[in-house]
């Protein structure tokens, strides 16, 4: 089993362009940041936009705007997906001379329709095995599945011990899209082993993920980071702080009350002093006031205060006092 030592020290930020940066990104952002300079280590940004229908024109420039206007500062280039399509081809290529991934005929409605489908943990269907040991009369090949067969532990650093049961819970995932693309999983397992990560610190919702990650970097003899999966900000009906829910972006203009606010969502409890700017003052004034409170961020910072709940509503914690 995979013990939580986050002993390594370097972490990074990886958000998808697919709009602004609100709440539940910088805290994301913050934590992850926090978590490696406390420890004097590295760390990087990376824009996750494998997924190139879902992204938005002039998002990446945005976030990095936003991330620069609250303080964040990171090291290197920012490393970004879309230009690595051949990277994730020649890992794909060495996965499939070791016999690991097959092509899949099946359309999402196939998948669907198919007697005796179960959801998996994430409530989409576990695919049923169709093409598993080739594609069946009449089928063409469409994606390309990573073949599952274990069960995965591992220990999270605020979420303790996680077991899942790869074949059961999830099915054997596309690696490969039918539109060409690389998916998620392998890109991202690609992409912290090129940047030396060794220590991931990212919002809860991932938390599923991680076990076909590290089910990846064993097939791939890739090192595993430590992981610590940070409460995901929901909105007062309980869903995730997102685009789709219409998540308010950061002002990039005021940042002081977002930080302190996300600093208080993570469990910091910073002093009520240093929130001492509510959108006015002048810019030299709102400057100060950001690299107070991320002094005080880097001097205090402690995981081990984060709560440990899955989910947390924001609003109480964006509303000033």
């Amino acid at each position: 089993m995979i013990a939580p030592t986050l002993a390594g020290a370097c972490g990074r930020f990886a958000p998808s362009p697919t709009g602004p940066l609100h709440f539940g990104s910088l805290v994301a952002a913050l934590g992850s940041c926090l978590e490696a300079r406390s420890r004097g280590g590295r760390w990087l940004l990376r824009m996750e936009d494998v997924d190139q229908p879902r992204s938005r024109t002039g998002a990446a420039a945005s976030i990095l705007a936003t991330l620069e206007a609250c303080g964040f500062e990171w090291d290197g280039e920012v490393m970004v997906q879309s230009t690595r399509s051949a990277r994730y081809r020649e890992v794909f290529e060495q996965l499939l001379v070791a016999g690991e991934v097959y092509s899949c005929g099946c359309t999402r409605s196939e998948i669907d329709d198919a007697p005796n489908i179960t959801s998996g943990i994430d409530g989409a269907p576990v695919y049923p095995g169709t093409c598993r040991n080739g594609l069946p009369p009449g089928k063409v090949a469409r994606a390309w599945r990573l073949r599952v067969a274990d069960t995965i532990e591992f220990v999270d650093a605020l979420q303790g011990k996680q077991r899942q049961n790869l074949p059961r819970d999830v099915g054997d995932c596309v690696l490969l899209r039918a539109d060409g693309l690389f998916a998620y999983q392998l890109a991202v397992v690609v992409d912290d082993a090129d940047q030396g990560v060794d220590h991931v610190v990212r919002g809860a919702d991932l938390i599923d993920s991680t076990p076909r990650q590290i089910y990846l970097q064993r097939l791939l003899g890739l090192p595993t980071p430590a992981y610590a999966h940070l409460p995901v900000a929901v909105d007062a009906a309980g869903n995730k702080l997102s685009k789709q829910t219409r998540a308010a972006p950061v002002d990039a203009t005021h940042p002081v009350p977002a930080l302190f606010a996300a600093l208080s969502f993570l469990g910091q409890q910073p002093p009520a002093e240093l929130r001492r700017t509510h959108g006015g003052g002048a810019l030299a004034e709102r400057r100060r006031a950001s690299a107070d409170l991320w002094a005080w961020a880097l001097a205090h910072w402690n995981l081990e205060k984060v709560p440990h709940v899955l989910t947390q509503p924001a609003l109480d914690y964006l509303l000033e006092p």
